[in-house]
């Protein structure tokens, strides 16, 4: 039972909202154009997609440790410096890079499925690109995490945004269209949102090892503001997408999330200085991921039933 807790901190469970509401979306998507629904591909989809999700949570930890980045974290949170398990002693570095192998193995096997019993190749590219973002996200000798120019978040938007949607669209469809890729915009700035946020209590470590992440190269003040103008973006982009009738109206329920972004906003132009008091604003951006997709997920539901 020890082992398995273990496992389960080193794999950061709880973050893997960022995969399934993705997936569901693709596949929300393609059920309501299509009324079909392949019940086994969206369950082989969503594995693939969390084992994918575990690879690069295990890998990045682990070349984290090798840049002594985490080590470098004296004031570690639930949301920032890495799930610890290294540091703590609970797991050696090579279990944790043998995860990180397994995790992204076994979901690219998973892919290469797809890509036979499937038409076309859609599905081999769009996993290769999963897995190169998330892999050289920390990984020698690329570390696009650590190069700058917003690259690290916007391979964490792109991974868990567009090519989740695409991937469980297609898998469901076996075409694509700009549709899911238009609604996944919104879901990937959210999720590089969570990523950003975090990066603010790991300001200094990062600094530490030259990880220039936004906040990094920008300095907290200027990075909260960018901060600000995507979340709030996010809600101005979708009301502009149900004007121009690209996704139903009832998605405009995702509208019942903006007091919690706000909230958000107002802890860290209060706490950007600080690490544990800007908790409740990584917490709230966690949740606004996850309540902002449940709703847009919701409201084709609803727009397909009525």
């Amino acid at each position: 039972m020890r082992e398995i807790i273990i496992w389960l901190k080193a794999i950061r469970a709880p973050f893997f909202t960022a995969t399934i509401i993705p997936i569901v979306l693709g596949s929300v998507i393609a059920w309501s154009e299509s009324g079909g629904f392949h019940w086994l591909y969206f369950a082989l989809a969503l594995i693939g997609g969390l084992l994918i999700h575990i690879g690069v949570n295990l890998s990045n930890d682990y070349y984290d440790h090798i840049t002594r980045n985490d080590w470098n974290n004296k004031t570690p949170t639930p949301f920032s410096g890495g799930s610890r398990v290294i540091q703590e002693g609970l797991l050696k570095p090579y279990q944790v890079l043998i995860g990180a192998m397994l995790g992204f193995a076994s979901g690219s096997a998973i892919g290469l499925y797809f890509n036979y019993v499937l038409a076309g190749n859609v599905i081999f590219y769009l996993g290769i690109a999963g897995v190169f973002l998330g892999f050289f996200y920390t990984a020698l000798p690329i570390k696009i995490g650590y190069r700058g120019y917003g690259l690290g978040e916007l391979a964490t938007g792109l991974g868990f945004g567009p090519i989740m949607v695409l991937g469980a669209y297609y898998v469901q469809t076996q075409h694509l269209t700009t549709i899911p890729f238009l609604v996944s915009v919104p879901v990937g700035i959210l999720i590089a949102l969570v990523l950003y946020i975090n990066e603010f209590p790991d300001y200094e470590p990062d600094k530490s090892v030259n990880k220039r992440t936004l906040p990094v190269v920008l300095g907290k003040e200027s990075a909260s503001y960018l901060y600000y103008i995507l979340l709030i973006g996010v809600y101005i982009y979708t009301i502009v997408l149900v004007v121009l009738q690209v996704i139903p109206v009832f998605t405009l329920i995702t509208l019942f999330t903006l007091p919690l972004a706000i909230k958000a906003i107002r802890v860290i132009s209060v706490h950007k200085d600080k690490v544990y008091e800007l908790i409740p604003a990584n917490a709230m951006t966690i949740m606004t991921h996850l309540t902002f997709g449940i709703c847009l997920i919701s409201g084709y539901i609803i727009n397909k039933l009525v």
